[in-house]
């Protein structure tokens, strides 16, 4: 059963893009899974008037995360690909926010808090509660979790809308993310 969310909550769904699930370039192990959770909570949020925010990972061609670069992860999620198109089962209504990270060539930017005004707009709406599922729980679900929670947040991990890289990964973020405070709600 999920709970009734109201104008004071928004809706968080990190990365959910074609090069993060089964077939892309980084895939998570059942990615896609997530998809119908995520879109129970869509349809729950837009009902409620509450936001939807979709971030996506936005890279340049040459970015420092990739491998070529001396980065730790493949290419994945250039700017313009169908890669990093988000996954075409999720149904985002037609006011959605985009938040776009990962534009930076200095760094990375796993968080959708990280340099995208994100916290700015949340607090413009009046939003207390921020509800995040997504990918990967392990890398961009826990760094926007965490920095929800850093910025005051009320941060809840809808635990059935994300997906981990791994079990040990997935194992050590809720850790992280429970000491920070995030609460981890099935749904």
């Amino acid at each position: 059963m999920q709970p009734n969310l109201s104008s004071e909550d928004a809706l968080l769904l990190v990365d959910v893009q074609s090069d993060f699930c089964p077939g892309g370039a980084l895939p998570v192990p059942d990615g896609d899974a997530v998809i119908p959770s995520a879109n129970r909570w869509i349809e729950q949020a837009a009902a409620a008037g509450a936001p939807v925010i979709a971030s996506v990972d936005w890279h340049p061609a040459q970015h420092p995360s990739f491998a070529a670069q001396g980065g730790p992860w493949p290419r994945h999620c250039v700017q313009g690909t169908a890669g990093a198109a988000l996954h075409p089962g999720l149904r985002l209504p037609p006011d959605a926010v985009l938040v776009a990270k990962g534009t930076r060539l200095d760094r990375d930017q796993y968080s959708a808090f990280d340099d995208t005004g994100l916290a700015s707009f949340l607090r413009k709406r009046g939003v207390r509660r921020l509800w995040v599922g997504g990918l990967a729980e392990d890398v961009c679900v826990r760094a926007s979790a965490l920095d929800g929670a850093a910025e005051g947040f009320e941060v809840r991990l809808l635990t059935e809308a994300t997906r981990a890289l791994s079990p040990e990964g997935q194992a050590a973020a809720r850790a992280e993310m429970r000491q920070a405070g995030v609460t981890l709600v099935g749904g």
